[in-house]
This record gives C-alpha cells, structure tokens and sequence, in this order.
C-alpha cells in the first residue's frame, strides 16, 4: 500500500461538560468553558489517551473544546493545533436559548430543527447541509495529512453527529440513534476514499471507579 493510502486513525472526541450542556441551551459557536464536571471529566480523558501513540491535536478554537484539547495534548506531549472548521454548527439566533424557548418563540423554525430538515437554518446561522459539507471537509483535510499516524480531533456534539453519518453513511435526516457522549472516545479510520467506523462512545474512563480514583 503506498504510504498516503495508509488510514489514518482519528480519535474524535467531544468536549467535557458545560453549565449550558446541563441547563440544554444551545451553545453553538459562543464561547462557554467547561464546569467542574466537564474539568474531571477531561482529566480522565486526558490519562486514558496518554497511553494512545497520538501524533498530533487537533481542537475547534471555542474555549470547552480547548480546554479539552490542551487536556489531551498534556497527556501526549502535543502542542495543541486549533481550526475554525472544527467548530460547532452556528445556531444564529437560537443560540443562548433553551430547547423550550424556541419552541414557544418560533415553533415553526423549532420543527424544522426537530426534524432535521438539511436545509434550515436559523437566522445568521447555518443550514444543516453547510454545517455537515463543513465539518466533514475539515476532518478530512486534517486526517489526510497524517497517513499512517493516530490523530486526536477534538470538537463539539454537532461534528461527532457529521462524522458518525459519515463514516456509517446514514442521512442528514435519519433520527439519531448513537450517544455524543461528553469526553467519549471515538474512533474511525480516514483514507481518500473518506470515514469508516471502528467504535463509539468509549466512555470507560469515565466510570464511576474511576471517580473514586481520581478523587483520592
């Protein structure tokens, strides 16, 4: 096989917990950092990849998922590489609000966001087909540059939620039926012919043993 049809192993990774993920407001591109949940959750995470060859980090630049990141990165050695295309969908004037709000304030833009429609977007944000054409062209502009080599690609739900339909080619409108875990391990393989899967949602490092550990 010549060296850059080698796959590529990615870790994709979303961030540790927020405040917002809790209260289930849409954070989308504003810059909301981690809690204290979100903090042990990375520290975990960061143990449990140092035993990963990683090659390289790479992060969105919005501050839960680079802190996450430069998490990781302490465990590997890696200096963190961020990328405006890793981050989240841009949810325009829904972001800030809770799931109830928009449905009380705009039910019609509610239900087309509820049913996945690929090409709704609300206000000053993007449609569903941007943001997928998006985080998927960044991913495999990342994965192909490192052929051969483990990577770590740390991002938000909305990315993992793209590069699962990617790799297991399942429509923008299909209900999902996988976990977006915060902190999960998951992991593909990337060649030019684009995403397989391999596993998701790996979140053993997160157990409640592991707590106790970490704790003490």
């Amino acid at each position: 096989m010549d060296a850059d049809q080698q796959p590529t192993r990615v870790l994709a990774i979303r961030h540790g917990e927020t405040a917002w993920n809790v209260d289930g407001r849409i954070q989308g591109q504003l810059d909301v950092p981690l809690n204290e949940t979100g903090r042990w959750q990375v520290h975990r995470l960061a143990l449990a990849m140092a035993e990963e060859d990683i090659a390289a980090v790479y992060s969105s630049d919005l501050l839960r998922a680079l802190e996450t990141a430069q998490a990781v990165a302490r465990g590997s050695g890696d200096p963190v590489v961020t990328d405006t295309g890793l981050r989240e969908r841009g949810f325009g004037t829904f972001e800030g609000m809770s799931y109830a709000e928009i449905n009380e304030r705009w039910p019609d833009m509610g239900e087309r966001w509820r049913r996945r429609d690929p090409t709704f977007g609300a206000p000053g944000g993007e449609t569903l087909n941007e943001f997928y054409a998006r985080s998927i062209a960044t991913a495999s502009r990342i994965a192909a540059l490192h052929p051969g080599q483990t990577i770590a690609l740390v991002s938000h739900g909305g990315v993992m939620d793209c590069l699962y339909r990617a790799a297991t080619r399942v429509a923008l409108d299909a209900p999902r039926s996988w976990q977006l875990g915060n902190a999960a391990i998951n992991r593909l393989l990337y060649t030019p012919q684009g995403f397989t899967l391999v596993g998701w949602s790996d979140t053993y490092h997160l157990d409640d043993d592991s707590r106790d550990e970490a704790a003490a």
